[in-house]
């Protein structure tokens, strides 16, 4: 699931290491690529086979820290949280972003606004 995701990425980035190994998942994969495209993680791997496929994360630290400064989980299992477009606000000013699962798949907040889209606001990142 992706909160461990995030959770192992802020941990290793914590004690900085260079790369972490997760269990893969399409919904994993998809907020990695989201991740990747707005520098909060350096390239992604997918490797192995069906049962036992992994995905091999190379992390960032600019300026000797790492790129993940905080994350907030806005849904969780027990309670969903759904948002409109319009209701899509800036992170910390600018300088972070929301995650969202939408019907046309895992978008960044900014996408979502412009493709004029909402859906269940994962998380928060910045």
């Amino acid at each position: 699931m992706y909160t461990d995701l995030l959770i192992q990425l802020k941990n290793a980035q914590a004690v900085k290491k260079e790369s972490v190994k997760v269990p893969y998942s399409k919904m994993d994969e998809d907020i990695v690529k989201i991740l990747t495209a707005n520098n909060y993680v350096g390239k992604f791997e997918k490797r192995g086979r069906s049962p036992r496929r992994i995905l091999d994360i190379n992390l960032k630290y600019p300026n000797n820290e790492g790129a993940i400064q905080g994350i907030k989980f806005i849904s969780k299992p027990s309670r969903k949280i759904y948002i409109g477009y319009k209701e899509i606000r800036p992170i910390k000013h600018g300088y972070g972003l929301m995650v969202l699962s939408t019907p046309q798949g895992i978008m960044a907040g900014g996408e979502a606004k412009k493709e004029k889209v909402g859906g269940e606001a994962l998380f928060e990142i910045w």
